[in-house]
């Protein structure tokens, strides 16, 4: 990969200095509202190709990361959906397993009352009406 590297980099060097010797005319340079000083065409061309690679690059970046973010956005929202299903499945078993007969209810029928309920039930009787006279 290194070698790759640099013979790219070799083989655009070599670009550059063709371009420069080939085209070694001055010119003057109207930025609209400047006036750059002469300098050499091949110079010119040279550095208007770095600009626009730095510039490319630039917005590459930029493009990219904004994909990246979107992907990542989505990830999270499958992943939210996902979760919600889990969390409502969950609630279902909670309200099954609390809907669910107890063994007291099993064994004595769920109208009958054991002594222990019983006693709960005349025990709150007095406590609810009084809370409810307050």
């Amino acid at each position: 990969m290194r070698i790759l590297l640099f013979v790219l980099l070799f083989l655009s060097f070599a670009y550059a200095l063709g371009l420069v010797l080939a085209n070694n005319t001055e010119i003057g340079v109207n930025l609209l509202f400047s006036q750059a000083p002469t300098m050499n065409l091949g110079l010119l061309l040279i550095l208007c190709l770095i600009l626009g690679i730095v510039i490319g690059m630039l917005l590459a970046l930029l493009i990219f990361r904004v994909l990246q973010n979107k992907w990542e956005i989505s990830r999270l929202q499958k992943e939210n959906i996902h979760l919600q299903e889990q969390l409502t499945q969950a609630n279902v078993v909670i309200d099954r397993q609390a809907n669910s007969p107890t063994v007291e209810e099993a064994v004595y029928g769920s109208g009958a009352t054991t002594p222990n309920t019983a006693a709960l039930t005349v025990d709150k009787e007095p406590l609810l009406s009084k809370h409810k006279r307050d």
